[in-house]
């Protein structure tokens, strides 16, 4: 097989773990990058690819299969509508759009013109959230009652030195994190239709949040409380439980989800699992048994790049849609007005 020529815009972290994948990829390759800054060219130089200042340059001199866009967030519709135009493949990473109002013109666009776009949500590609829906399509823990989350971790200032936008409206943790908590409550307990919030800018003082209590509703009566913070020094978020980024240190004791049905439970991504032995007998005096679900762990970068391949090929129908970019976007957005309003705010799942 030939392989698939990807390119990749953006040489941030997040560009270069795309770059990452690329290059170690059994059916892609890549075949350039597209950065203005220096360090952008060196990386180039050191992959042996041609580098570009801007995608118009990209376009003008070279014609990859597909492109990721892996650019700030404020750049994301602009150069999605910029390459779908130009009827290239994208694998455009999360948030889709910093507003709901700009992603819904982004899917009429790519609904319009049958582009190929697969949203960023990595996680959707994961062996433990696969295993993690397995486990609940069994039946094992009974009707679904609720759901505990937690993505808590410290991020450096230096974070924000290197990105100053990221401290600006259109960045901060709701966007930046909890897309990807969203997309993952999603697979696990359905459609979220109605969200509550408290955020606080009390440790950082910047414009955006740093903190955030957050209560879900699900369509399917599902309930759930999630706590995020990039400011908190604690070890429950998926980076630093999952083991999938072997950049982040991995904790066994900690899970960021804990899915609770009727008959027990099942933490993630330890993949713990309590469970009455008869469910006529449930009872807290009586003991659940425990065991741990066996699953594989593997880098999901690694398998989204596999599948991006496959849809630039015609081979498969995105993973993750720009309709499913959307939802994510429109809960996040909910969660931002909840926080400034103190309402409820109820979302159409459709």
């Amino acid at each position: 097989m030939t392989p698939t020529r990807i390119a990749v815009a953006g040489a941030g972290y997040i560009g270069q773990a795309h770059m990452g994948v690329i290059l170690k990829s059994p059916s892609c390759v890549l075949s350039a990058i597209v950065d203005p800054s220096p360090a952008a060219l060196a990386l180039a130089t050191q992959a042996g690819v041609p580098w570009f200042k801007s995608i118009e340059e990209l376009l003008a001199n070279h014609r990859p299969d597909g492109l990721v866009l892996a650019t700030p967030n404020h750049l994301h519709v602009p150069q999605a509508l910029q390459s779908i135009d130009a009827g290239l493949p994208i694998l455009l990473e999360k948030p889709m759009a910093t507003s709901v109002a700009d992603g819904e013109q982004l899917l009429r666009v790519v609904n319009a013109a049958g582009a190929k776009v697969l949203i960023g949500h990595h996680r959707a590609h994961s062996p433990i959230m696969a295993k993690a829906r397995e486990v609940l399509d069994s039946g094992k823990l009974g009707q679904l009652v609720a759901v505990m989350g937690s993505a808590t971790f410290y991020k450096p200032d230096q974070y924000y030195a290197d990105g100053p936008w990221r401290a600006e409206l259109g960045g901060g943790p709701i966007l930046l994190n909890m897309i990807h908590e969203v997309h993952n409550l999603r697979m696990l307990c359905g459609e979220i239709v109605a969200v509550q919030a408290f955020a606080s800018q009390a440790t950082r003082g910047f414009p955006v949040e740093d903190t955030v209590a957050i209560n879900l509703r699900f369509a399917s009566g599902v309930l759930g409380t999630f706590l995020l913070s990039d400011t908190a020094a604690c070890a429950r978020s998926w980076e630093q439980t999952s083991q999938e980024n072997k950049a982040y240190p991995s904790y066994d004791d900690e899970d960021c989800y804990v899915i609770t049905g009727t008959n027990g439970s099942l933490s993630v991504p330890t993949m713990r699992l309590k469970t009455y032995p008869r469910a006529e007998d449930r009872s807290w005096w009586k003991a659940f048994e425990v065991g741990v679900v066996g699953m594989v762990r593997d880098d999901p970068l690694k398998h989204q790049m596999e599948h991006f391949g496959q849809v630039v090929r015609g081979e498969a129908s995105p993973l993750v849609s720009a309709h499913d970019g959307l939802l994510n976007l429109r809960v996040t957005e909910a969660i931002v007005e909840a926080a400034r309003t103190g309402r409820t705010v109820n979302l159409d799942p459709a």
